[in-house]
């Protein structure tokens, strides 16, 4: 490594100050200048992120917690790991960028890191490209400050940095620069295992509220992952019992951090306290009880925590991957047999999906461009591509692997334009549930809105294949469902409300239409139906028996069955009445919102009122949605498995005296907590229907449909009957 003989530490600018061993400063030192580079071009700028010295302190211990992020051009390029508990933080991190004008300087930010605060600002440089010097590693100390307040020491940054030009031609050049996802990138989205977490409880917890008492709920945090447990109202000694995992990164290190916070309506939620937990001094493949202490004595926590190695999850370039091997393929197969049915129950099945190119995008920048990137998302898993810069027909040819953990998972897709200095605009969004996956068919899908209600502009190809063990899935169906880590706070809507409240008038209407049907019956407002009804009751009632109820559900079931295979019914039929439906009722509700703007304003001053009675709902809608769904053959998947649980259940019950079927599932429920202190409470048939999409759902996850030809701006829905 060179030094330069000048080592003057000069001001460059007002907001940030440059101190170098190799940068000469004319009129400062005798050393030749060195000649000057070309303004444009393209050059490899390769930094090594050494360490800082005496960065300032922002926590409440006398220490920081420091982080650095690299902007080149306004875009964020690279982003350091966190160093915890120092303020004279050694990095020894490597980052390689392309750089094509040399006037833009690489602006470099220090932030302390706070879980479940606003990071704090800890002082920033600008590191001036032009000044630098081609094919030579220089040393480079960088003093930090803050624009605010330019007299105050914030510390300094050290780094070696190398500025050389590129040889290659400019189309390889610039095809290396749109590729954003290098090695190093594709690396930090990939996870090295999972992370199981059960909250059991807390204990003592801080009051916080004037009653005495508090409204704690738990914020977890592992690298950039989150998760936000639900609220117990009203206690000190709240039980969550919640169940749910996070990937673990290596790159983002082993610290999983616990925040307890009291619940507040209509200010902002009070912090109760925090701790942390070193994943890397747990054994893996093994449960751990923790009974974690939060800080200043404001409690405790008690967690059950397993690490286990994850299974195969890649990311690759469209060249022969695992599945496009047969024999690889074939073990799969093999893995995920009815033959192994019963071992490793979490590994259900794996997916592989092809990202291949889009067409027709919407234009999200000024210059009638974008510049696209696509992410991919199974339940809590995700992952993305790289950025196409300055097209709207982008080809990505990506490969990405993920392992089911729930077969009813969603697949979700979207496509963003990236933004200078902001967060990336929506472009179009897919969902396909993995159960509707036509496996190893590439096929255009549609691009639809935010919403997943209407079409936006575009169509994207996929190729899916999708791996799964029937009994694993069927197993997993009455188990409780994974939720989204943290899930968007909930506002109030006038518009769903009134949605959700027209889809409970739909569902009540059918029973007092069943009603009004069998009140005719007994009024003989029709002599043959009313004779006909009375012998089926008599029947009924001199030969009933408990087997006939799950037996009539079945052959409920089978005769929706033969009507869909006789093409008699259509299972999109319904969809496209409750699609339109839906449409009528936001077209009047629009017309109602421009000339009632003030009522919003009333609506938000009783907003958690509104959000349960919203929710209450949309519960009860959806419910009554997936009960009809599961015998229309929505989901077929579901309906024969509805149908494999009726016969055993009408087998059971006709086999053995219903007071001894009774009687075991009491004893059952009555031991259940005697012989798991810590089992997590569910109700297999509620989670069998959580399964089974509501009429919104089937809706939001149906393909928008091409005519052969069409432009995707003119495109219509065609009716499939």
């Amino acid at each position: 490594m060179e030094q330069h003989p000048c080592n003057i530490s000069t001001p460059i600018r007002e907001d940030a100050a440059l101190s170098s061993e190799s940068i000469p400063v004319p009129g400062q030192c005798n050393a030749s200048p060195a000649p000057a580079l070309p303004s444009s071009g393209l050059y490899q700028l390769d930094i090594l992120l050494r360490k800082g010295s005496n960065l300032a302190i922002r926590d409440r211990g006398g220490t920081s917690d420091p982080y650095v992020k690299l902007k080149l051009g306004g875009k964020e390029v690279y982003r350091s790991k966190t160093i915890h508990k120092n303020l004279n933080p050694v990095w020894e991190e490597r980052v390689c960028l392309i750089v094509e004008h040399l006037l833009e300087p690489l602006y470099i930010k220090v932030f302390d890191y706070d879980f479940g605060l606003h990071d704090d600002f800890m002082g920033s440089a600008y590191l001036y490209l032009e000044s630098l010097e081609q094919n030579r590693a220089l040393d480079v100390s960088l003093e930090l400050s803050d624009p605010q307040h330019p007299q105050q020491d914030l510390g300094s940054l050290e780094l070696t940095v190398t500025l050389s030009p590129k040889d290659k031609p400019d189309s390889e050049a610039t095809q290396q620069q749109s590729v954003r996802l290098s090695e190093q990138h594709r690396k930090s989205q990939l996870w090295s295992g999972i992370v199981s977490i059960s909250l059991i409880e807390g204990r003592d917890l801080m009051s916080m509220d004037h009653n005495g008492l508090s409204d704690p709920y738990v914020k977890f945090r592992l690298g950039h992952q989150k998760y936000k447990s639900k609220t117990m109202p009203k206690t000190l000694n709240p039980q969550w019992r919640e169940q749910f995992d996070l990937n673990l990164y290596e790159e983002e290190g082993y610290t999983l951090e616990i925040a307890v916070w009291d619940k507040d309506t209509g200010r902002r939620d009070d912090f109760i306290g925090r701790c942390q937990v070193d994943l890397s001094t747990l054994s893996k493949e093994r449960t751990h009880k923790l009974e974690l202490p939060l800080e200043e004595e404001k409690g405790m926590v008690v967690l059950l925590v397993t690490l286990t190695a994850s299974t195969a999850v890649s990311i690759s370039d469209l060249t022969p991957n695992v599945l496009d091997d047969p024999t690889e393929r074939q073990q799969l197969s093999k893995r995920y047999s009815l033959l192994r049915s019963f071992t490793n129950l979490k590994d259900v099945g794996v997916v592989q999906v092809k990202v291949l190119r889009a067409e027709g995008l919407l234009a999200a920048d000024v210059t009638g461009k974008s510049d696209p990137f696509c992410v991919v998302e199974l339940c809590n898993d995700r992952l993305q591509t790289h950025t196409v810069y300055k097209n709207l027909s982008p080809e990505w040819n990506k490969v990405f692997t993920f392992n089911v953990k729930d077969i009813h998972s969603v697949l979700e897709v979207t496509v963003y334009d990236e933004d200078r200095d902001r967060s990336a605009d929506f472009l179009g969004k897919i969902a396909i549930p993995l159960l509707s996956v036509s496996s190893g068919e590439q096929r255009a899908y549609a691009l639809k809105n935010r919403e997943l209600t209407g079409p936006s502009k575009g169509h994207i190809f996929l190729e899916i294949d999708v791996i799964y063990n029937a009994v694993k899935a069927s197993l997993k169906t009455v188990v409780p469902a994974e939720r989204k880590y943290i899930e968007d706070e909930q506002k109030v809507s006038k518009q769903l409300l009134q949605q959700n409240f027209s889809r409970v008038k739909r569902c009540i209407m059918f029973l007092i239409n069943v009603g009004t049907y069998i009140n005719s019956c007994f009024e003989w407002e029709s002599p043959q139906r009313s004779i006909l009804a009375f012998l089926f009751f008599v029947l009924v009632v001199l030969n009933f028996e408990i087997y006939m109820v799950p037996l009539s559900l079945l052959l409920l079931l089978a005769w929706n069955y033969f009507l869909l295979a006789s093409g008699r019914k259509n299972r999109d039929g319904d969809v496209e009445a409750v699609e339109d439906f839906l449409q009528e009722e936001e077209e009047e509700l629009d017309d109602k919102d421009s000339e009632k703007r003030g009522f919003m304003d009333k609506l938000y001053a009783i907003q958690d009122v509104c959000v349960s009675v919203q929710n209450a709902l949309d519960e009860v809608a959806s419910y009554g949605e997936r009960i009809k769904n599961t015998f229309n053959w929505t989901v077929p998947f579901l309906s024969w498995l509805a149908i494999t649980s009726l016969c055993l259940a009408t087998l059971v019950i006709y086999f053995i005296p219903l007071r001894y079927v009774v009687l075991a599932w009491g004893v059952s429920k009555f031991t259940r907590k005697l012989r798991d202190p810590y089992m997590i409470d569910n109700n297999e048939l509620l989670d069998f229907l959580s399964r089974v999409p509501s009429d919104v759902q089937v809706i939001q996850y149906r393909e928008l449909k091409l005519e052969p030809g069409q432009s995707p701006s003119k495109r219509k829905r065609i009716n499939p009957s």
